[in-house]
């Protein structure tokens, strides 16, 4: 089980993962090729994508998974824990990691 200033580190890690995936410019090349290859031809899978692409839930869910999965593989936390526990523990760094996202997004639009 993680600690709380893994936690904290690991929630920071994933508010700035899906920042990276949403919102930053380095990126935008490849946001901008998703949107123009789903405007080509309507399906369910392509919609998908974008809409994991550009959603901050969306994205802060896998990208929360991804860094705690990476963490506790590197670690060697992942065994002798159940896996349980790591649901949980990938609950609450997406949700804080929601939270982050939340508070930077209300943030910019007061200063706007």
């Amino acid at each position: 089980m993680i600690g709380p200033a893994e936690f904290a580190l690991l929630a920071a890690a994933s508010y700035r993962g899906t920042q990276l995936v949403v919102h930053d410019s380095i990126l935008d090349p490849l946001r901008d090729r998703v949107a123009a290859w789903e405007d080509r031809a309507d399906s369910r899978a392509r919609t998908a994508l974008l809409t994991l692409i550009s959603c901050i839930y969306c994205s802060g869910w896998w990208v929360s998974g991804a860094v705690l999965a990476t963490w506790l593989l590197a670690t060697g936390q992942w065994h002798g824990v159940a896996p349980a526990v790591h649901a949980v523990e990938w609950f609450a760094v997406a949700g804080v990691q929601a939270l982050l996202n939340r508070w930077d997004d209300s943030r910019d639009t007061a200063e706007s």
